[in-house]
């Protein structure tokens, strides 16, 4: 078992991320060139509307603790352990400190003419709890995946927020807020629980 120094400043980067977006959006405005993303994520063609919606679907609640039973077959006992937890760490981090410091309405509310596909026209949006799952999910996931892996939860991690901006869930800073959010757990659940090292295959007996 190991614990990786990387995992600490991906947590310290994460924090940074965050505190900057609280800073962005703590007076719950949305700013011109804040508002130009938006829009131009937000009116992406329609047809694309089924497959952002299915994307989405990976920051929820559950999907951790789906991947936790994955990942146990595995006996990857302590990456379980990491995903459980980020589940109820998400939602302290997201509800009792964030949306308590930062007080900002969805899209539907201080976005003109926003697009709204399926989603709370009201409500605080800030930040968005499924960036904070695929980031988070992603951040555990590293250590056991190798090049291509890596690249395709990047991907989706990414894929997840902007499908949340495109469905006119959150406006960008909400996004980043949980992005950085996501970095800051997963980092620190890495430093926690450890990573347990790859199998190493066994040599042929004669």
């Amino acid at each position: 078992m190991s614990r990786p120094a990387v995992a600490l400043w991906v947590a310290l980067v994460g924090l940074a991320l965050t505190v900057a977006a609280s800073l962005g959006a703590r007076d719950g405005a949305v700013s011109d060139a804040e508002q130009a993303v938006f829009r131009w994520i937000n009116e992406l063609p329609g047809w694309l509307e089924r497959t952002m919606w299915a994307l989405q679907l990976l920051g929820v609640l559950v999907t951790p603790i789906v991947v936790a039973a994955v990942v146990l077959v595995l006996r990857r006992w302590r990456l379980a352990l990491a995903l459980v937890l980020l589940a109820p760490l998400k939602l302290v981090a997201e509800r009792e400190v964030l949306k308590k410091l930062v007080e900002r309405q969805r899209p539907g509310q201080n976005e003109p003419g926003a697009i709204l596909r399926d989603v709370p026209p009201a409500g605080l949006s800030f930040p968005s709890g499924h960036a904070i799952i695929a980031v988070g999910m992603a951040v555990l996931l590293w250590p056991y995946l190798g090049r291509t892996g890596r690249v395709v939860v990047v991907v989706l991690a990414v894929a997840v927020g902007v499908a949340r901006i495109y469905l006119g869930a959150h406006n960008p800073l909400d996004v980043v807020a949980g992005a950085g959010l996501g970095l800051l757990l997963g980092g620190l659940l890495t430093l926690l629980v450890g990573v347990q090292p790859r199998r190493r295959a066994r040599p042929d007996r004669p």
